[in-house]
């Protein structure tokens, strides 16, 4: 007997809405469905409808998975830059769970940038993504990398979403061609980015969206003693099901059968021997038994003897089977050792050329070739084998894992010579990056600076590559600021130190190095600290080397928001004047103790460094300074320190100062005499606080 369909509706209940199949739980009327609303299906002229007007295209029992379809966001603008269409939407999953492995937020447009927010446990998230283009020949077919088209994940969780869509030029620059921007969510796999979508105004339309579904919130061991338990247990045909993304429980069909696990007798036994599509491992078709939930396999005629004693007949010639075995062994192991060796051979051979494959597709020519025109640089680095890196690791195991950036993952490895290292494994997925991982070896293995984390060596022998460079055992600087358990304990003076010795090698890295260096991403998270405090600026992943004739270069808008230089990503014009900007920002995370970029701040707080700079125009600074800085820094130290960051966080790169303007500003900063200077408690005695000049 072939087993029952595993999309069944309650007998009596119709189970179709247009095209598509409706399984109990899930019903179309009532009493067809379980509970009140949760599972309910509104059949809107042919259209299978739940939540607010999300369109159902297909529900699965056995996955617990519901396809629906949702409206995508999107504004167009006029040639003049007005607005002709601005719309948001907003998507409500109820008790349902917006799966995060099987759906991406993408944005499309040349000006365009879209926000996807919602509730995570109670509290506000939200996610954007960026993309930019100045001309369609910019954006690639099939690419999502920020030019024309972005996509991120989101965090597990999500059970609704608002999406919006703005614009930082109106598309005055780019309407000719790009007048509209979309943001929406999408299964992944069910949409290729086509420079298509950006050449014209497009309809609204929905997009496939994948929602994970379980009953109530319950574990199966709470929902057992309640008397509307779904699963049917009773018959040992079903089972109980904890998922692990969320909560609540789901029926399944034991092994053997298949069925809707949430009907009485719902689960069938599965016949194995005449199934279309499982298939028994039995030698002979004939030899196959049914049984419930399983099925065995019968001796053939030729083991049972004469048929009539099977038992007995089995076991007789069985001895003659083995000694043919054992006379067939003798041959068969002598053609093993042979057909083994050549084995070894071919395999050894086949990993060589795996090797030397993956050395190839991760540049290693390139690199040898750029590390060759760096003279005396081959001589410090050191080549690891993929077992060397595999045992410091322990397999890469999770719990070595001490960091993730934008461009990998770094593990803490421990050498033979006992020496703690920090591996890097770069995330390589098309030829930019894989441009940006030689761009890391190369500004490394020409740095030689001790605030700037220094590279060991590297392996190219693996699908990743892999960066071998000194393990900094503190962590990072952002760590200290914003973790309330360490930023007590983080006094001004350490903090001072921290900055002069970062700016000291951001000047290294602009002025002193053989060719210059931009970092491109300065920020409190590539700042680590050693046991002492002492900084060292890491990843490099999207440094540029700029060759001493040129004072700027061209490039795709690359950093972290919050910290990025207006200028910068207004002109695409990369300066060392951009890396003086974002060291600003992290000097005022070193002042007010807060984040670069907040969405849980109001919108005037958001950006850090608006947010400082305004406070400085309206002479209410003490809002975000932190309170054990003013408490316990010098007076002139602070003030000095204060106009500093001002002048990093010019608007026009011009008119900030040098990094070796800045490193020598710190030093002298730090050497000045602490003077006498009393605060009081500022909530206890706001009439009696003393006012900075500034």
């Amino acid at each position: 007997m072939v087993a029952a369909s595993a999309a069944q509706a309650k007998p009596g209940c119709d189970n179709w809405c247009g095209g598509v199949e409706i399984p109990y739980p899930f019903g179309l009327s009532e009493g067809c469905s379980l509970g009140k609303t949760m599972f309910n299906i509104s059949c809107d002229e042919d259209d299978a409808i739940i939540g607010v007007k999300a369109r159902v295209t297909n529900i699965s029992i056995e996955a617990h998975e519901m396809h629906v379809q949702t409206l995508e966001a999107r504004d167009c603008y006029h040639e003049s830059g007005s607005l002709e269409i601005d719309n948001s939407t907003r998507f409500l999953a109820g008790q349902f769970a917006i799966s995060t492995t099987k759906n991406q937020f993408t944005v499309l447009g040349c000006d365009t940038k879209g926000i996807i927010s919602g509730t995570k446990k109670g509290k506000t998230y939200s996610t954007v993504c960026i993309s930019r283009c100045n001309d369609l020949s910019d954006a690639v077919n099939g690419s999502c990398s920020g030019i024309g088209c972005c996509n991120v994940e989101f965090p597990d969780g999500l059970k609704n979403y608002n999406l919006s869509v703005s614009s930082f030029k109106n598309h005055t620059n780019v309407w000719d061609f790009n007048p509209c921007g979309y943001a929406f969510v999408v299964q992944k796999g069910n949409f290729s980015f086509s420079t298509d979508y950006l050449r014209r105004q497009q309809n609204p339309q929905r997009r496939p969206v994948v929602l994970d579904w379980a009953i109530g919130n319950e574990t199966c061991e709470e929902a057992r003693r309640k008397p509307d338990f779904a699963c049917h247990e009773a018959d040992q045909k079903s089972k109980c099901h904890d998922p692990e993304a969320r909560p609540g429980y789901q029926c399944k069909c034991k092994p053997g059968y298949q069925g809707n696990p949430y009907l009485r007798n719902g689960c069938q036994d599965i016949d194995e021997c005449n199934h279309p599509t499982i298939k028994h491992n039995c030698s002979r078709e004939k030899g196959c038994i049914n049984t419930e939930g399983s099925y065995k396999c019968r001796c053939p005629k030729w083991y049972q003897g004469d048929g009539t004693k099977d038992a007995e007949g089995c076991a007789a010639n069985f001895v003659l089977i083995i000694q043919i075995a054992i006379g067939a062994g003798v041959g068969f192991i002598c053609m093993l050792v042979f057909t083994s060796w050549m084995y070894f051979v071919y395999k050894k051979r086949k990993i060589m050329k795996l090797r030397e494959k993956f050395f190839q597709q991760n540049g290693g020519l390139i690199l040898e070739q750029r590390l060759g025109r760096q003279e005396g640089s081959t001589e410090t680095l050191k080549i690891f084998t993929v077992e060397q890196l595999q045992k410091a690791t322990k397999n890469y195991d999770e719990s070595r894992i001490i960091g993730r950036g934008g461009f990998g993952t770094v593990y803490k490895g421990f050498l033979p010579d006992n020496k703690i290292v920090a591996i890097k494994k770069s995330k390589i997925e098309d030829e930019n990056q894989i441009e940006q991982f030689i761009n890391e070896v190369v500004v490394l293995s020409q740095t030689n600076h001790r605030h700037v984390v220094k590279l060991l060596g590297c392996c190219l022998e693996t699908q990743v590559p892999l960066l071998v460079y000194e393990f900094v055992s503190n962590g990072t600087l952002f760590k200290h600021i914003h973790q309330e358990s360490n930023a007590s304990t983080f006094p001004w003076e350490t903090r001072l130190r921290i900055a002069a010795e970062t700016a000291e090698a951001l000047w290294y890295l602009h002025s002193a190095a053989s060719i210059p260096i931009i970092h491109r991403d300065v920020k409190s998270t590539n700042i680590l600290l050693d046991d002492d405090f002492n900084a060292k600026v890491s990843d490099f992943g999207t440094s540029r080397l700029i060759p001493r004739d040129q004072t700027q270069l061209a490039t795709v808008v690359q950093g972290t928001l919050g910290y990025l230089d207006p200028e910068y990503l207004q002109t695409n014009q990369l300066t060392d004047k951009s890396d003086v900007y974002s060291f600003g920002v992290v000097l005022v995370e070193l002042l007010t103790g807060k984040e670069a970029l907040s969405f849980a701040r109001t919108e005037e707080q958001r950006s850090l460094a608006m947010y400082f700079i305004s406070s400085m125009k309206e002479e209410r600074l003490f809002e975000i300074l932190e309170n054990h800085i003013v408490a316990e820094g010098n007076k002139e130290q602070i003030q000095q320190f204060v106009e500093l960051a001002t002048s990093c966080l010019a608007v026009k790169g011009e008119e900030r100062p040098t990094m070796r303007e800045v490193a020598m500003e710190l030093e002298g900063i730090r050497k000045m005499q602490k003077h006498p200077w009393v605060w009081v408690n500022l909530e206890a005695n706001p009439e009696e606080v003393e006012h900075l000049p500034w």
